[in-house]
């Protein structure tokens, strides 16, 4: 398990969330489980989950009580980003800003390198 403050931000909006998502699913000691996957119109995708513990090669990237879990291949394409969570009338979703996204859907949930 790799620790890291540096490769992935998480804003305050986005810890308050996944507080409420942890009271909503009963499950207080739930963390985020962030990856990216094969898929979306732009070819790749990104997944969460929430989850107890890390898995041994995980990096985790820790906010006061919350705790982001990322394996190390979704981390090369994670690099300096930042994971955030926005509202609007509709509702709201985690937003990824990710720097190393060439394109990138208007969802917002899948992109390109």
């Amino acid at each position: 398990m790799a620790t890291s403050d540096t490769k992935l931000a998480v804003t305050p909006n986005a810890v308050r969330r996944i507080r409420v998502l942890r009271e909503k699913e009963g499950r207080p000691l739930g963390n985020l489980r962030m990856r990216i996957v094969a898929g979306g119109c732009s070819g790749m995708q990104y997944r969460m989950d929430l989850v107890e513990t890390p898995r041994p090669t995980d990096f985790v990237v820790s906010h006061d009580d919350v705790k982001v879990f990322v394996d190390p291949k979704s981390m090369t394409y994670l690099h300096d980003s930042v994971l955030d969570y926005e509202e609007d009338l509709l509702g709201g979703q985690f937003k990824i800003l990710n720097p190393n996204a060439k394109t990138s859907c208007s969802c917002g949930l899948s992109f390109t390198v």
